[in-house]
């Protein structure tokens, strides 16, 4: 099995990597995928930086960066996986990571970073499991 976690650095998408990573020590065989997604620059930044190539390499960087603590936990739990760092909408992108790579299952956080776009436009998580081909586990915040 082959599980897709979209981690964009927030507490609750390690928390959905570490539900995970439950799930394959208590004897799920599957490896992962961890993918972030990047949104396009907007039009202040493509004028500031005038090097398409820039912004291209600042995104890689800021989603390797924003994937570091999810692999530290798959390296010390031993799982194998692959790393996605892409640009576009989050919702529709992470769906298409997932075709991409054949996964068979996603879990992510409910509430990530962007949750001033959360609410304006619907969570990602909502958008993700509705236009996912394949099952769509969310990791809810604990309620305090």
């Amino acid at each position: 099995m082959k599980i897709l976690l979209p981690v964009d650095g927030s507490e609750l998408s390690l928390e959905a990597v570490r539900f995970a990573i439950r799930m394959v020590l208590a004897g799920l065989r599957a490896d992962a995928v961890l993918a972030n997604v990047q949104e396009p620059a907007n039009l202040y930044e493509l004028l500031m930086a005038h090097d398409p190539e820039v912004i291209s390499r600042v995104s890689a960087e800021a989603g390797m960066h924003a994937l570091q603590s999810a692999r530290e936990l798959l390296d010390a739990a031993g799982i194998t996986y692959e790393c996605e760092v892409a640009m576009g909408d989050p919702a529709h992108t992470i769906v298409d990571i997932s075709e991409r790579f054949a996964c068979d299952l996603i879990v992510m956080g409910a509430r990530g970073q962007s949750a001033l776009r959360s609410a304006m436009l619907g969570s990602v998580s909502n958008e993700v499991l509705h236009a996912s081909a394949v099952p769509v586990m969310i990791a809810k915040p604990d309620e305090v």
